[in-house]
């Protein structure tokens, strides 16, 4: 609280060259980042592995702070455009295994927990890293939040010791819903007709997601299995949209690895059975997303090429995204039994530029694994095409003022 002295000391704790990694998006521990923060110009040189930031934490840090990550997503495109952001290059579900198997090494480690009546404790909204890096971490300092949900799944494995303890003196991070408009609507309409009753659904951040999200409350008998749940999803469980009775394994319960959206989410997940937090290696897991029944992935993109790969990373040669689980859950699609991979993006970006591309400039997902490909012009449905009828398929959907010019670069390249 204002004027009241900072609830920890880092003077000695933090070490010359050190990793630092503190939990990510809405399971930041903004009560000792923020004190980190402040206090780091009086601190030696160290690293810093963030996730996505959704808080304001580290919108000014001292320059003797570095950062890594997984990709550049929300508040961290601020320290990429500085140039303090090194991107790691990893699908999730490596980048988690990475700490798992010491190839990242954590020397010290800040998490928020809940705490339940009996002294229990829960990783609350991330079941990610952090466990795995904490386990061979010097020094484990955990923010206590009161406000933060106990989630069943993510339970704090009691080998894992946590050597200092923290009120919190901040509420979760919060992560509202971003208002649709007339664009993620059309895209979402389309990608809707792609997604039967009893399918299960993995989904990201972001308006469109979203969009989608809000167009199935007609749907029936839908699951939940992925990378992350948000407001919508409490809004298809209450409407009876989702009932996760057709999944095939986890009948009954909705499976995530993070728990990312307001405190009406918080308090829908709190102690709440029918929710399981799971650790990376369940969520984006190949051996278990096969054996899902009509798995549905919805990821975005910042650009499709015509042969149908993927980019979700880069534009100008700049890392503004990131490979995340995308393509763990296209292919876990891919191998599931009526699963279907949709990528779904605006058919241009906000220059005016179109985002179907002749070729991408990053790779994110193969065009060996593309599935459909939707836009609000339509969907591209690309599994088996060849190239020539691929290009065809992706000019189709691609905004009405750059298809000339795409047919062009075709016939040109003939």
């Amino acid at each position: 609280m204002p004027g009241d002295a900072a609830p920890i000391d880092f003077t000695g704790l933090i070490r010359d060259g050190g990793l630092v990694v503190c939990g990510q998006a809405t399971a930041e521990p903004v009560t000792l980042t923020e004190t980190l923060v402040t206090q780091a110009a009086h601190l030696p040189p160290f690293r810093m592995m963030v996730g996505p930031l959704f808080s304001e934490t580290f919108s000014t840090c001292a320059p003797n702070v570095s950062f890594q990550s997984y990709g550049v997503i929300g508040n961290a495109r601020r320290l990429a455009k500085a140039g303090r952001l090194e991107v790691i290059p990893s699908n999730y579900s490596a980048f988690c295994a990475d700490f798992a198997a010491r190839r990242h090494r954590a020397d010290v480690v800040l998490v928020q927990l809940a705490e339940a009546a009996d002294g229990r404790l829960s990783a609350s909204l991330s079941n990610d890293y952090v466990i795995d890096a904490a386990r061979g971490a010097r020094l484990v300092i955990a923010e206590i939040n009161p406000d933060a949900p106990f989630t069943f799944g993510a339970e704090w494995p009691a080998d894992v010791p946590i050597h200092m303890r923290v009120a919190a003196r901040r509420v979760p991070v919060e992560l509202p819903s971003t208002p649709l408009d007339d664009v993620s609507r059309q895209i979402a309409a389309h990608a809707a007709s792609l997604i039967a009753d009893g399918s299960t659904l993995q989904f990201g951040v972001g308006r469109i997601p979203d969009a989608i999200l809000s167009s199935l409350s007609h749907a029936r008998n839908l699951g939940i299995h992925s990378g992350l749940i948000n407001d919508a999803v409490v809004d298809l469980i209450e409407r009876g949209a989702v009932t996760n009775a057709d999944k095939g394994i986890d009948a009954g319960i909705t499976v995530t690895n993070q728990v990312i959206g307001t405190q009406r989410l918080y308090r829908f997940v709190h102690q709440n059975r029918a929710v399981a937090v799971r650790p990376t290696s369940y969520t984006h897991g190949q051996n278990v997303l096969a054996r899902i029944n009509r798995l549905v992935a919805i990821n975005s993109a910042l650009q499709v090429g015509l042969d149908g790969a993927v980019n979700s990373e880069t534009l100008n040669g700049v890392a503004i995204g990131a490979i995340g689980g995308q393509l763990d859950f296209v292919r876990g699609a891919n191998a599931s039994n009526g699963g279907r991979a949709i990528i779904a993006l605006p058919a241009t970006a906000s220059d005016g530029t179109s985002r179907i591309v002749v070729n991408v400039e990053t790779v994110t997902t193969p065009r060996a694994d593309v599935d459909a490909i939707v836009t609000e012009w339509g969907v591209a449905e690309l599994r088996s095409c060849g190239l020539a009828e691929r290009a065809r398929r992706m000019i189709a959907i691609a905004a009405p003022e750059h298809r000339d010019a795409l047919a062009a670069s075709v016939h040109h390249r003939k």
